[in-house]
């Protein structure tokens, strides 16, 4: 009887297991049954009334895929590049994905441009919709105030399929575009004009606030009769020490600095200017971001442990800080520019209160008054200083010049 009992509870388990396994082969045939993905339209990312159905995408946008067997999706690319997503926010009839923030157009093979590609383990399909860039951004230039035959880079987002560049004022008929959209690089030629820059593609155009090749003719100090130097460094015109300059420049050296070395009166540790209009009084009602202070730099050697300081009329309450080595809050590099002139941007809001005792950590400015005062008009102090704990990496040495305050933006 015993044995018997033992067979029958063995029979019992047997089926039990076979009857589980049947039911999780049925589970999995659920998950990937229903067929290909089919894609029926594409829609914009956002509540309604603003979900419209879309016939053209740019790099970075959110949409939603509609359709039907999309939950499985295994892959999800756009014009052949594949995408990161989460499937499991998915539903069997729409998916949330973004198109890539970057793609290379020019590389792209013609049979995978202007499609969207979805495979699951049923499957795949591709759906086709013009896929094109975004409308053109710059976001920096590698000198703006070159020399004749220096080699210029503006770079910036969405430089495809390019029209038209225009370099303060003058066209630029011989140029080369980086495979990414990314850059535009020219030789400078013989312009004697200052003015704007603006790119044109088949997405559209963009121009810069303010003029370039403007060394000779505006600024806030040029050392060659724009503004006034007051004291604190030596200056040059030797086109030996630093080639690819125009006129006169200010030259900051110091050695290694000590930990917490701030004499910033040192000889050559400093640049101070006499009084001068760092914005127009008619625009201190705008914002701080829409304005920064620029100038060229040229750093031959190595550079790592100095800040450059900047604030005006000698008040520490608001100070902006240059430090291109810093990679981050704990790491360095040595930086330098090759000898050659490359121009610094920063912008008002950069301008930072003290925080746990060092300049221009902190808060920045509410607003332009506060930084500049009611009339916008005062001196600039730029020095070096070691704020660290350590001794600097290295010394520095380094030319400044056409220290100009400009809107970066409308």
């Amino acid at each position: 009887m015993k044995k018997l009992l033992n067979n029958r509870i063995s029979h019992l388990l047997l089926l039990s297991m076979m009857l589980i396994m049947t039911m999780m082969t049925s589970c999995n045939n659920d998950d990937v049954s229903g067929g290909a993905p089919v894609i029926t339209e594409v829609r914009n990312y956002e509540a309604a009334p603003n979900d419209t159905i879309v016939n053209k995408l740019v790099p970075g946008q959110w949409v939603v895929l509609k359709g039907s067997n999309l939950k499985n999706a295994v892959k999800i690319a756009f014009n052949g590049i594949a995408v990161d997503f989460n499937g499991g926010i998915f539903s069997d009839n729409y998916s949330v994905v973004q198109v890539p923030s970057v793609i290379a157009f020019p590389s792209i093979p013609e049979d995978q441009l202007n499609t969207i590609e979805v495979v699951t383990p049923n499957g795949s399909t591709i759906f086709n919709i013009d896929i094109v860039a975004g409308a053109p951004e710059l976001t920096s230039i590698s000198n703006e105030n070159p020399t004749e035959g220096e080699v210029v880079t503006i770079f910036g987002t969405n430089l495809f399929l390019v029209n038209e560049v225009v370099f303060s004022g003058t066209t630029i008929t011989d140029y080369e575009l980086s495979d990414t959209g990314t850059a535009i690089s020219f030789v400078m030629p013989n312009i004697v004009t200052s003015g704007s820059v603006s790119i044109t593609t088949a997405s559209g155009t963009v121009s810069t606030a303010f003029n370039v090749n403007s060394a000779t003719t505006e600024g806030f100090l040029n050392f060659d009769g724009i503004g006034s130097f007051s004291w604190g460094t030596g200056l040059s015109d030797s086109s030996t020490d630093f080639p690819g300059n125009h006129g006169n420049y200010a030259v900051l050296n110091n050695p290694v600095l000590n930990a917490g070395d701030g004499t910033w009166w040192g000889w050559e540790r400093s640049i101070n200017t006499n009084a001068g209009q760092w914005i127009p009084e008619t625009d201190l009602n705008l914002n701080l971001d829409q304005f920064a202070v620029k100038f060229e730099i040229n750093v031959p050697g190595n550079w790592n442990g100095t800040s450059i300081l900047i604030l005006k009329d000698y008040n520490w309450d608001f100070v902006a800080r240059y430090e291109p080595w810093k990679i981050s809050a704990t790491k360095t590099a040595n930086y330098t520019t090759d000898g050659k002139w490359m121009t610094v941007t920063i912008p008002l809001n950069e301008f930072r209160g003290k925080k746990d005792n060092i300049d221009g950590t902190g808060d920045p400015a509410s607003s332009l008054t506060e930084l500049l005062g009611n009339s916008g008009n005062g001196s600039m102090l730029i020095y070096t200083t070691n704020s660290g704990s350590t001794p600097t990496a290295t010394a520095f040495r380094g030319a400044i010049d056409n220290i100009r305050i400009v809107k970066i933006k409308e």
